[in-house]
C-alpha cells in the first residue's frame, strides 16, 4: 500500500511486470488500487492484507460457503492459517477446527475463534488419526500444508465420516509441507469429496480487487488481529537481518508515512 502523488491512500495489486514495491516509490496500475479513507491504520491493513486475503477469498470465491457450515483450518498456526481461523469465524462457520505443530501458537487459536485445536506434532500417522477424530464432519478444509499430512488426514477424515455421501470440500491454498500429494483414488470414488485450489489464477484479479473492499473494512474495524510491528525503512537491514520472530508481522514505514 502507498500515497499517491496527490495525497490519497492506496491499497494496490502490484502490476503483473513489478517493479518492486518495498520502495519509497513504486509504480502501479491504478486499476489494481482500491482507496483508504484517512482514519484507517495502515500498518494494520498492510500487516494483514497479505495473510488474509487467501482464505477470504477461497470462502467468498471459490466455494459456495454458508453460515453454519465448519471448517478445518490445516496449518492454522502459521500467520495465513491464523487469519484463515478468525475469517471463517467471522464469515459465520458453526465450528472452527484449527491444526498445527506450533504449541504456542496452537494454544492462542481458541482466543482467535477456534472451537477446538489438533496437535500435528510427533509422528503423522497419529497426527492424522487425531484430525480424523475432531475433523471427519467438517465441510471445508482450508490447507495452508498439502504434502504428506494432506495425504494422510484426507484417509483419516473420509474414513471416520458418518455420511461420506455428504460433501467435504478441500481447498489447496499452500504447500509447506510439501509441493505434491498423492490424492487417494477411493477417496474421489468412495466419498463426495471436492478437491479445488484458490490463488491467483483460479481467481481473476477483478475477483481480487471485488473483495478487497470488505476485508479492508473488517480489518479496520478489529474485527481480524494481527500482530504488527512498524519499522522505518531507513531499518530494513537491520530488520533483515535479525532474528525473526513468527508471532510478528513486520512493516516498512517510508520517511514521509503512508
Amino acid at each position: 500500500m502507498g500515497r499517491l502523488a496527490d495525497g490519497r491512500r492506496v491499497y494496490f495489486v502490484a502490476p503483473d511486470t513489478s517493479f518492486g514495491t518495498l520502495a519509497e516509490q513504486s509504480v502501479i496500475d491504478l486499476r489494481r488500487s482500491v482507496p483508504l479513507s484517512e482514519d484507517v491504520d495502515p500498518v494494520q491493513i498492510a500487516a494483514a492484507m497479505n495473510p488474509a486475503m487467501s482464505s477470504w477469498v477461497a470462502l467468498r470465491r471459490r466455494v459456495e460457503f454458508q453460515p453454519g457450515h465448519s471448517v478445518l483450518v490445516l496449518g492454522a498456526t502459521g500467520n495465513s492459517g491464523q487469519m484463515a481461523v478468525q475469517i471463517a469465524k467471522l464469515l459465520g462457520a458453526s465450528q472452527v477446527i484449527g491444526a498445527g505443530r506450533d504449541p504456542d501458537r496452537l494454544e492462542s487459536l481458541p482466543a482467535l475463534g477456534a472451537d477446538s485445536v489438533v496437535s500435528l506434532a510427533g509422528d503423522p500417522k497419529e497426527a492424522a488419526d487425531r484430525l480424523g477424530e475432531a475433523a471427519s464432519e467438517a465441510d471445508f478444509v482450508i490447507d495452508y500444508l498439502w504434502g504428506e499430512p494432506a495425504e494422510l488426514a484426507m484417509i483419516s477424515m473420509l474414513t471416520k465420516r458418518s455420511d461420506r455421501s455428504r460433501a467435504l470440500c478441500w481447498i489447496q491454498i499452500g504447500s509447506v509441507a510439501g509441493a505434491a500429494a498423492a490424492v487417494p483414488s477411493a477417496a474421489l470414488r468412495s466419498a463426495n469429496f471436492q478437491l479445488l485450489g484458490s490463488g491467483q489464477g483460479s481467481v481473476t484479479t477483478a475477483g481480487y480487487m471485488a473483495e478487497f473492499p470488505a476485508l479492508i473494512d473488517a480489518i479496520a474495524a478489529g474485527k481480524l488481529k494481527v500482530n504488527a510491528s512498524p519499522l522505518p525503512l531507513s531499518q530494513v537491514e537491520e530488520a533483515w537481518n535479525a532474528p525473526s520472530d513468527p508471532g510478528k508481522r513486520v512493516v516498512f514505514v517510508p520517511a514521509a508515512g503512508c
